[in-house]
């Protein structure tokens, strides 16, 4: 041991590659020597005594590196001011107002970051972000501002409609816009499912 040079050494610090007998050892030398006990994952080492464990370790320290830099970028991003709080505790309760049950996904998913809904107080009205998935064509179209009172009839009519849509969107779902109204059937995805939950 090379603190107390009495007991033979079973330990070795990672960061100064110092031998200890034990635990009191180990304090006594940290203590000494202001180690941390870390190892240097930046310290030299030479081309002769480079390993593969070397190798895996750099590999490793870069990996982190990269996730802790993906980290602070998305902090950074995502850190909400006070006025956007408050919007959206004004529009949460707009909504329990209404008996309308609006969740949000925690800052940093995509959905949350594109999604667009609002609530305009002068009109009382909600101004929704739709995303309408047509999966025979595997064509998805999302609208923004949606004003509550309009119909999903009114709200599809440009797509399905074999007048009144694009005729860009007409061609791509054809399937839709050939076939009677009567036969297109709108479906909602139900949300909070437990996982295993059969559809």
């Amino acid at each position: 041991c090379e603190t107390c040079s009495k007991e033979e050494a079973k330990y070795r610090c990672p960061r100064c590659m110092k031998y200890s007998c034990s635990l009191l050892c180990v304090k006594k030398h940290k203590l000494a020597l202001s180690c941390n006990g870390v190892r240097d994952k930046t310290a030299f080492i030479s081309v002769n005594e480079f390993t593969d464990l070397n190798l895996l370790s750099d590999y490793r320290f870069l990996e982190d590196v990269g996730r802790t830099a993906d980290a602070a970028a998305r902090h950074a991003r995502h850190v909400h001011s006070p006025a956007t709080k408050r919007l959206l505790y004004c529009l949460r309760n707009k909504a329990r107002g209404c008996n309308i049950e609006l969740k949000t996904l925690p800052v940093g998913f995509t959905k949350r970051r594109e999604n667009s809904t609002t609530y305009n107080s002068m009109e009382k009205k909600f101004y929704w972000h739709l995303k309408l998935i047509f999966p025979h064509c595997h064509a998805e179209y999302t609208l923004k501002g949606v004003p509550d009172d309009k119909t999903l009839a009114d709200i599809l009519k440009p797509y399905v409609d074999p007048v009144e849509s694009d005729p860009v969107v007409c061609q791509r779902l054809k399937i839709y816009t050939a076939s009677p109204q009567s036969d297109i059937r709108i479906l909602m995805k139900i949300e909070n499912r437990s996982r295993n939950s059969v559809r």
